[in-house]
C-alpha cells in the first residue's frame, strides 16, 4: 500500500525519458530531456575538488552545517546580488545540492495542510516536496504570449488564502525560462509583508538571464530580508551538477529550525565538493557570463528553426516550452513520436501544474547548436508537419 504522502506524486517524467533514450543506445538522440550540461565547470573548481580528495579534513562528517570557507563565500555572494548582509554562522547552512534545501526549509516551515504558492507551469520536484513536507501545493497562473512568459497578478491574488505558508518560486523558472520583473517581485512581495508567510526563493539560475536582464534578487525588496529564504546551488550557474553542494540563507530565528531540520535529514554535505564550490564562487573567473552567452545562442537558434510552432519564449534558463496541444498532439503523445521518429528525447511536463499538461519542455543547455542543426526537420518528420 502506497503511504499517502506519495499518493499525489506522480514523479517527474524526466527519468522515465533518460532510461528511454539510453536504452537506445543511439548517439543520434538529441539529449533535450533532462537539465545537464556539456559547458565544463570552472577550472579552478575541478582543481580544488582534485585536491581535496587526498585532503582527509573534507572526509568528514564536520562542521555539520557546511565548512566555513564555503558558508562566508555564499554571504558573500548574497551580498552581491541582494544588498544585504548574512552572518555565515547563524544564517547560513550549506545543503546536500539545492532540493535537499527546499526540503529542508519546507520541513521547517511547514503544518500538515499549510498551503504553499507556485507558480504554474514549474517543476514537479518542487511540487512534490510540497506534497512531502506535509503541505499542499496551491497555484498561480503563468500566461505566455509575445513577449514570454508573466506572471497573473490576479491569480496569484485568488492563490492566496488564511491557509498560506509560503510562495514557493524560481526566478528564472524552470521549465518555462520565465524571469520576474520589478512589477511582478513588488507584487509578489505585497502579498508575503506578513508574520505568518515565507517567500521561499529558489536561486539555482538567478543569473542565467538573457537580452541584458539583471538580477533582482527578492532579499533586496523593502521589508523582504525577514521574509525570504533563498536557496541556491553551483549546479546550473558554475556547472557542477555532480557536485551535490548547495546552501540556505535566511533571517537567524527560522534557519535555527532549518539547521535542526537538516541534521536530522541528509546530516551533512558532500565533503570533498565543498573546496570545489568555494574555489567556483569565489574564482576570478567563474565563466557564468561566457556559459550564458552559449545557452542564449542555442535559445535563439531554437526560437528561429521553429518559429512556426507554438514554443514560448524563455528569458532565462536552460529550457523551453513547446505547446503541442495546439499542433493537436498531447504532450505524451508528441514526446513518444519525438523519440522514435525524430531521434529527440524531450520530456512531457505531465505533474509540473495544473495546465502544465500541454507542454513538451526542449533542454538546450546540453546540445550545441552544430547538433540542433537539423532539429526543424527532426520535428517535421516526427509530428507530420
Amino acid at each position: 500500500m502506497t503511504v499517502s504522502r506519495l499518493r499525489n506524486i506522480p514523479g517527474i517524467g524526466v527519468d522515465r525519458m533518460g532510461d528511454a533514450a539510453d536504452a537506445s543506445k543511439n548517439p543520434n538522440i538529441l539529449r533535450l530531456e533532462n537539465l545537464d550540461t556539456d559547458l565544463r565547470p570552472p577550472p579552478e573548481a575541478i582543481r580544488r575538488t582534485h585536491e581535496a580528495v587526498d585532503d582527509d579534513t573534507a572526509n568528514s562528517y564536520l562542521p555539520f552545517t557546511g565548512q566555513a570557507a564555503l558558508r562566508r563565500a555564499v554571504v558573500a555572494r548574497m551580498k552581491q546580488s541582494a544588498g544585504t548582509e548574512y552572518d555565515p554562522e547563524s544564517e547560513c547552512i550549506v545543503s546536500a545540492g539545492g532540493l535537499a534545501g527546499i526540503l529542508n526549509v519546507l520541513l521547517s516551515i511547514l503544518e500538515p495542510g499549510d498551503e504553499v504558492v507556485l507558480t504554474d507551469p514549474t517543476y514537479a520536484g518542487l511540487i512534490n516536496r510540497v506534497r512531502l513536507a506535509g503541505g499542499v501545493p496551491v497555484f498561480a497562473r503563468l500566461i505566455p504570449g509575445a513577449d514570454g512568459w508573466r506572471l497573473d497578478l490576479e491569480s496569484l491574488a485568488r492563490a492566496i488564502g488564511p491557509r498560506t505558508r509560503a510562495l514557493l518560486v524560481m526566478s528564472p523558472s524552470m521549465p518555462s525560462g520565465f524571469v520576474a520583473t520589478e512589477a511582478e517581485w513588488a507584487a509578489i512581495a505585497a502579498h508575503y509583508v506578513r508574520p505568518d508567510a515565507w517567500l521561499v526563493y529558489d536561486a539555482a539560475m538567478e543569473r542565467i538571464l538573457f537580452d541584458g536582464r539583471r538580477v533582482i534578487h527578492p532579499a533586496s525588496l523593502a521589508g523582504m530580508r525577514e521574509r525570504t529564504i533563498t536557496v541556491g546551488s553551483v549546479s546550473k550557474e558554475f556547472r557542477m551538477i555532480g557536485w551535490r553542494v548547495g546552501w540556505i540563507v535566511g533571517p537567524a530565528p527560522i534557519m535555527a529550525d532549518v539547521r535542526l531540520t537538516s541534521l536530522s535529514n541528509v546530516v551533512c554535505q558532500v565533503g570533498i565538493g565543498m573546496p570545489g564550490a568555494t574555489a567556483a564562487l569565489t574564482c576570478a573567473d567563474d565563466g557564468v557570463a561566457a556559459a550564458v552567452g552559449q545557452w542564449q545562442a542555442r535559445r535563439d537558434f531554437l526560437l528561429r528553426a521553429l518559429d512556426d510552432l507554438p514554443a514560448i519564449r524563455p528569458d532565462g534558463g536552460w529550457s523551453m516550452l513547446i505547446d503541442t496541444e495546439q499542433l493537436g498532439i498531447p504532450a505524451p503523445e508528441a514526446s513518444r513520436m519525438l523519440l522514435a521518429k525524430g531521434e529527440v528525447a524531450a520530456t512531457p511536463m505531465t505533474g509540473w501544474g495544473p495546465d502544465a499538461a500541454r507542454y513538451l519542455r526542449f533542454v538546450f543547455a546540453n546540445e550545441p547548436v552544430s547538433r540542433l542543426a537539423d532539429i526543424r526537420a527532426r520535428v517535421r518528420t516526427a509530428w507530420h508537419l
